[in-house]
């Protein structure tokens, strides 16, 4: 699913205008973003956590040369499924 068609479900399961219901998921995945990228956690129960993770510098290779490389540091972004949401997908 990408998010045109992300917005036409929730279009349809609101009963918004597909126009307002672009407005509504432009802006939760914009608040996520930001939040985020302050480094807060947004925790949505039964469904994730998105944060924010640092990864140190390390050693690696470099595939065209074989040559060994160091990979900088940086934070990347990670989400961590809720229990209801584990639960729905693994069926368990």
């Amino acid at each position: 699913m990408n998010k045109t068609e992300l917005v036409a479900a929730v279009a349809k399961k609101t009963g918004l205008s597909k126009k307002d219901a672009d407005k509504a998921v432009s802006a939760i995945i914009e608040i996520i973003v930001k939040t985020v990228k302050k480094g807060d956690k947004v925790q949505l129960i039964g469904f994730g956590t998105f944060s924010k993770r640092h990864r140190n510098k390390r050693s690696g290779r470099d595939p065209r040369t074989g040559k060994p490389i160091t990979i900088p540091a940086r934070d990347v972004p990670a989400f961590t499924a809720g229990a209801v949401f584990k639960k729905a997908v693994g069926g368990r």
